[in-house]
């Protein structure tokens, strides 16, 4: 991750998000009567952030997790969220979903002459965890708290009910580069690990096919995010990330990617008009 994007962002805007996170979290149990969060943790940064900042907001135990591998996750992946979630004191459950994603599989072909395959499985996964979520939600009345960033949602990169299952998300309104550097930022401040290290450095992966890392699919992240604040952030966001982005990409290469990230957040608006409500970091 490039330091100059994430490092930018100055100590007291990333107070004040976290601020209005906490404020914004507890005011939403309190309006729409949850007492308890639940969150699927998948060992990546964003579901730990959201998991450390609910955790930080309303106390550990009224916090549990989830973390529900595939026949894709990596086993780093289970002992990261274990790591993260013993160090915080929240509660880690374990319900793995390879023989979900495999009866429905089955069915698929089998009733329907469908076999799954390529993006239809991936997505499938997404689901399955959706389900395993939204049920224990259900059985317990926890609210649900959805973990994509802005700039997956901004580009699509998210499966309808699936990831995006939830009732509130902490961190919609951060790009990935001020996932990172809040992560960063509550280490800091609490002198400790609260979001381990080894998560942070972490490759950002959605695990749902072999070898899997979102650079498949976006941009760097780095660049990416500048792309996003040119397309939609405010005039000073866009004036500002267009100075950043010469400095990084050679001007007669941004008509390119200018292309590819504006036709993926044009074809993307279906999804960003499902997902659950974010709290805003960015209004007054």
């Amino acid at each position: 991750m490039n330091a100059s994007l994430a490092d930018s962002i100055s100590p007291s805007i990333l107070q004040g998000y976290q601020q209005r996170i906490n404020s914004g979290l507890c005011n939403y149990l309190d309006v729409n009567g949850f007492c308890n969060v639940l969150v699927g943790s998948s060992g990546g940064l964003d579901s730990a952030l959201t998991i450390a900042l609910a955790s930080q907001a309303l106390g550990p135990t009224r916090v549990t997790a989830i973390t529900m591998p595939s026949c894709y996750s990596s086993e780093g992946s289970v002992e990261d969220s274990k790591t993260l979630c013993e160090g915080l004191g929240v509660k880690l459950l374990k319900c793995p979903i390879i023989d979900i994603v495999d009866r429905i599989s089955e069915r698929m072909a089998l009733n329907l002459n469908a076999p799954v395959s390529g993006v239809a499985l991936e997505n499938l996964q997404a689901r399955a965890r959706g389900v395993l979520l939204m049920t224990y939600s259900n059985l317990y009345g926890h609210l649900v708290l959805s973990t994509g960033n802005k700039s997956e949602a901004s580009v699509g990169y998210c499966t309808l009910y699936g990831d995006t299952c939830g009732g509130l998300n902490l961190i919609g309104d951060l790009y990935k580069t001020e996932v990172f550097a809040l992560a960063r930022h509550m280490n800091r401040n609490a002198g400790k690990e609260v979001i381990p290290q080894k998560i942070i450095d972490k490759a950002p992966s959605a695990e749902l096919a072999p070898d899997q890392k979102d650079s498949d699919s976006l941009p760097d992240y780095d660049i990416l995010d500048l792309l996003l604040q040119v397309i939609l952030g405010t005039v000073d966001e866009s004036v500002r990330a267009k100075q950043l982005l010469d400095q990084k990409v050679p001007k007669n290469q941004q008509d390119t990617l200018f292309e590819r990230v504006g036709a993926l957040v044009s074809d993307s608006e279906f999804k960003r008009r499902q997902l659950p409500p974010a709290i805003s970091l960015r209004g007054t």
